[in-house]
Order: structure tokens, then sequence, then C-alpha cells
């Protein structure tokens, strides 16, 4: 897969990044300027070089973020990333799951 390739983002996994950018902007307009830049330097990354985060469920990956506490959970199908979910690392772990089904 290359970077030309499809890349989906679960309609709640953006409304998940809009949430944290919003609650860091509320905090610091810095915060949230760098949360938006990590976020798409991991969908970058993502992009070039999907097997590089660590094997999970389901052919789900993850990508945690350097300086935030959230973890990019994706998969690769055969046309595309799917980007499943911008998850907190202390908050409902899994609960991203039900998201399979809809891809």
């Amino acid at each position: 897969m290359s970077d030309r390739d499809i890349f989906l983002i679960h309609p709640a996994a953006a409304e998940e990044a809009v949430e944290a950018k919003r609650w860091y902007r509320a905090r610091s307009a810095r915060a949230a300027a760098d949360f938006v830049e990590e976020v798409n330097r991991a969908i970058d990354i993502m992009r070039t070089a999907p097997h590089r985060g660590p094997a999970g469920l389901h052919n789900t990956r993850k990508f945690l973020l350097r300086k935030f506490p959230f973890a990019l959970v994706y998969r690769e199908v055969p046309s595309a990333i799917q980007l499943l979910a911008i998850a907190h690392g202390r908050r409902r772990p899994g609960y991203w799951k039900r998201r399979l089904q809809g891809h």
C-alpha cells in the first residue's frame, strides 16, 4: 500500500479528533495545534508504513502518539487503510471494537 491509496476515517474517529482538539484548545492554542500536528504525523506514517504499529485483534494496529495520551487504531484492508479510533489511553479500553462491523 502506498500513500496514494485510500485512507478512510470512521466518523466517530473524526469526532474524537474534534473533541480532543477542542479540549486542548480550551487549555492552550499551542497544545491544540501540537495535537493536530501529531495526529497528522501519525496518519502520514500509517499511510506510508501501515505495518509499523503493533498488530492487535481483528487485524487492527495501534499507533501511539508521542506527546499525547492517545492511540490511533487502524487496520489495513485490500484497498484502504481505515482509521477506526483516536482512543484516549486511559478511557474505555476496546470501546472502538464495535466499529469493526461498520467497515
